[in-house]
């Protein structure tokens, strides 16, 4: 499908688990499991990265897990400045690469954070070799996600209550 020798097109996914979310990339397969260790296990197993994503964006990362991921979110366009100085820290404090990602939720945020590379970008993320760069993203439009999330996850809930009442009834 892809005729542009430089244009690479990488399958990558973000999985929600109990120590926050976890990137992995150049995945092959679907990763069903929400266990931190198994996430990464099976990253690794497909011969992917494994990027810890924006952490301490809710609540610190337990640091005794940091080296079983490859990278470290250094810049997330969607979290505070603060909170990146924090991730970047992190991340040269265990001597690791950092990617940086937009987390775009609206069209306009993609490219708000940037992850550079010169060539073979597997390795380069790997060995370290990347640059990474990036801009916040308005918080307004933050909330404003975020807000659209909660109303998804309210709805689902009622409407799962809903379908359960409606089948107790009919019992």
């Amino acid at each position: 499908i892809n005729k542009d020798k430089d244009f690479e097109i990488i399958v990558g996914s973000e999985f929600k688990t109990e120590y926050d979310d976890v990137i992995g990339l150049f995945l092959n397969e679907e990763i069903n499991t929400k266990v931190f260790a198994e996430v990464v296990d099976e990253i690794h197993a497909q011969g992917g990265l494994s990027i810890l994503a924006h952490p301490y964006r809710r609540y610190k990362f337990p640091e005794r897990l940091i080296g079983q991921v490859d990278l470290i979110e250094g810049f997330n366009a969607r979290s505070a400045i603060e909170t990146n100085k924090r991730a970047c820290n992190l991340a040269k404090s265990f001597n690791k690469p950092m990617t940086a990602g937009s987390d775009a939720h609206c069209w306009f945020e993609i490219g708000k954070g940037t992850t550079v590379v010169k060539s073979n970008l597997f390795k380069e993320l790997k060995m370290g070799e990347a640059k990474i760069k990036g801009s916040e993203s308005f918080y307004a439009v933050h909330v404003f996600s975020v807000l659209i999330e909660r109303v998804k996850r309210i709805s689902r809930c009622k409407g799962n209550r809903t379908i359960k009442n409606s089948f107790e009834k009919r019992l």
